[in-house]
């Protein structure tokens, strides 16, 4: 093989290496995060980073129910942050925040990381879903941190299905139907008016049979 070549092949090895290690770390990322289709949405300011943030709504889009945010937020610095609020500009949704454990603000720790979303983990509800963004659109979201103040990112909006099944909100079914109650009780007050009358023409008709014995008395 000639030099030429030989370094070309060097060259297109490291290439490839380089690739495959950028590839590791981006599944160890994921792996580590949400576990779901990676290239979604990302921002860093100063020591902290959002990832995979999302806006997933009910599985079924005729179910009326939540949404929820979910996300990935790491802090890179050395003191611990506090996520204390999530809105979602340009609607009137409200998003209520709840730790994995306990109750509070939900903590990130320093040169850590916290999951939002799926089971076991914090979580982000949109107590009505019907005011998060249509799915397929993106939804402008800011996370507001205790020392790095307003992150703000546009997420996409998905349902709760295949990758995203497992960090949605849960499924509420719609209320069954009411009872027709005011109908059988209409029905048993005429039935009682019905035997009221039945029973005043038996009294009707005795008067005759009354009349008929004070006849019989006066023979």
């Amino acid at each position: 093989m000639s030099r030429s070549l030989r370094r070309g092949a060097l060259a297109a090895t490291a290439i490839v290496i380089s690739i495959a290690s950028l590839s590791a770390c981006g599944a160890g990322n994921n792996a580590q995060t949400l576990g779901v289709k990676p290239d979604n949405a990302a921002v860093t300011v100063d020591d902290v980073k959002i990832q995979n943030a999302l806006v997933i709504t009910q599985p079924d889009a005729t179910v009326q129910g939540p949404a929820v945010v979910s996300a990935t937020v790491f802090n890179n610095g050395s003191t611990q942050q506090t996520l204390d609020a999530i809105t979602l500009p340009g609607t009137r949704a409200t998003v209520v925040l709840k730790p994995a454990e306990g109750s509070g603000p939900i903590t990130v720790p320093a040169g850590g990381s916290v999951v939002i979303g799926g089971e076991g983990n914090a979580t982000a509800t949109i107590e009505d879903g019907r005011l998060a963004a249509k799915n397929g659109d993106a939804q402008e979201v800011v996370f507001k941190l205790s020392q790095t103040g307003d992150v703000g990112l546009e997420a996409f909006v998905v349902p709760a299905t295949s990758y995203f099944k497992d960090f949605g909100p849960t499924e509420i079914p719609k209320p069954p139907a009411a009872s027709p109650t005011a109908t059988p009780t209409a029905t048993a007050t005429a039935g009682h008016g019905a035997e009221g009358d039945s029973t005043a023409s038996p009294s009707g008709t005795a008067t005759p049979s009354g009349d008929a014995s004070h006849s019989s008395a006066g023979h």
